[in-house]
């Protein structure tokens, strides 16, 4: 099992008793198998089973235990890659169809939660997009008039803008309109529990170590455990992706990222209505607030794939985050309280890999490669829908796994 994150997680002490699910100890048949238990296959999931698809939900471990306990919980339209490079990477009518997506995705997800039997903290925000910059200035601005010209909810501000806001002063920033906070292992649980209540069935540790097709064409699951799930669909919802599909589609990279949370502040006056804050350097320095008054700051991502093992190292880099914190913030003094390192997937051109396996009918992939995971479940669970259901989708072309930008990364 890949080691996804070293350290002292936040998320999982915010949620007492999370409801835990028998491991699978019969065969069964499907119409879709869901493979993963994390944010990418509990949205999908549950999506599969509203649309009135039988769905079972297969996880080796816990649900939520892996990658969405090191999540940080921003939901943004804005991507890793900006849209205006976005629109010279595969040109202005698909970037702009996938950043309108993102935005959807983010009222998507807001919507699911306030569904939900329980509170999982997804609270709307604007972001500041903040040049790191005067250099990153120019470039900025045209990011802003490419959101503008989309029909984006943005404005921009000049450096004295910022300093009525905040306790600091940048070159410029872009404010976007419309995007979110979550506590990501509640919005898991939650999803998941409200979705085994209406049917959907979740097998925790159970681990898949055999996949093939059978001569009618439907696919049949092994378990480790011996049992077998047979199911017309198969969904791939593992983080990143899967051994066997190695170097052979995705062109794609595995790195490090750090985050921390602090103690509760005493005081966030100085934090303008509790904005998300990002910047225009790569790798970039991102922070939020928690609901309880607690700042998440995250970034140093480095070309490594495993996370450190290292007390020492962990406390280097989040000493390092913390005091960029404090810069940006000089009365935000309360300290470290929770910190963590995290194996964090990039692609090459910036976006997720979502849909088919073009050699292998009825499997799909749900790859959620970027800083924008969550988002990105969002999206894939309304596509992967549309496919199995044999419905158009305006993203599939945009997404998909052998797709023709990648020809040119």
């Amino acid at each position: 099992m890949k080691e996804l994150h070293t350290g002292n997680l936040y998320w999982p002490v915010t949620l007492n008793n999370p409801k835990v699910y028998a491991p699978l100890r019969q065969n069964k048949k499907t119409q879709v198998a869901v493979i993963g238990g994390g944010m990418s296959g509990t949205i999908c999931s549950s999506v599969f089973n509203k649309s009135g698809l039988s769905t079972i939900m297969l996880e080796r471990g816990q649900v939520a235990g892996g990658s969405t306990s090191a999540n940080t919980g921003l939901l943004q339209f804005c991507n890793d890659i900006m849209l205006c490079d976005l629109i010279d990477q595969i040109g202005e009518r698909d970037a702009q169809i996938f950043y309108k997506a993102c935005r959807d995705a983010v009222q998507m997800l807001e919507k699911t939660a306030d569904s939900l039997s329980v509170d999982v903290g997804l609270i709307r925000r604007n972001s500041l997009y903040y040049a790191s910059s005067e250099q990153e200035l120019p470039k900025l601005k045209r990011e802003y008039e490419a959101l503008k010209a989309c029909g984006l909810k943005v404005e921009f501000w000049s450096p004295s803008d910022i300093a009525k806001h905040f306790p600091f002063q940048k070159p410029g920033a872009i404010v976007a309109h419309g995007d979110a906070e979550v506590n990501p292992y509640q919005f898991v649980n939650g999803v998941a529990n409200d979705a085994a209540e209406a049917g959907l069935e979740i097998y925790e540790q159970t681990d898949v170590v055999a996949h093939e097709t059978l001569p009618s064409g439907l696919h049949l699951l092994k378990t480790a455990d011996g049992y077998e799930i047979e199911a017309e669909h198969v969904v791939y919802a593992v983080g990143y992706e899967p051994e066997e599909l190695r170097g052979k589609l995705i062109k794609a990279e595995l790195n490090r990222s750090f985050a921390l949370v602090t103690e509760v502040q005493p005081s966030l006056q100085s934090w303008h209505e509790r904005f998300l804050v990002w910047e225009t350097a790569r790798p970039y320095l991102y922070m939020r607030t928690t609901i309880d008054g607690r700042v998440v700051v995250g970034g140093l991502d480095e070309h490594t794939e495993k996370p450190t093992h290292s007390d020492k190292e962990l406390r280097k880099h989040s000493d390092k985050l913390h005091s960029q914190l404090k810069a940006l913030f000089p009365e935000l003094q309360a300290p470290i309280a929770y910190e963590w390192c995290a194996t964090f997937g990039e692609s090459r051109d910036g976006l997720p890999f979502i849909g088919a396996d073009p050699a292998w009918k009825n499997v799909y992939y749900c790859l959620g490669y970027g800083g924008n995971g969550t988002v990105y479940s969002m999206l894939a669970s309304h596509l992967l829908r549309d496919l199995i259901i044999g419905e158009e989708h305006p993203l599939t072309e945009i997404v998909k796994l052998d797709r023709k930008s990648l020809a040119n990364v």
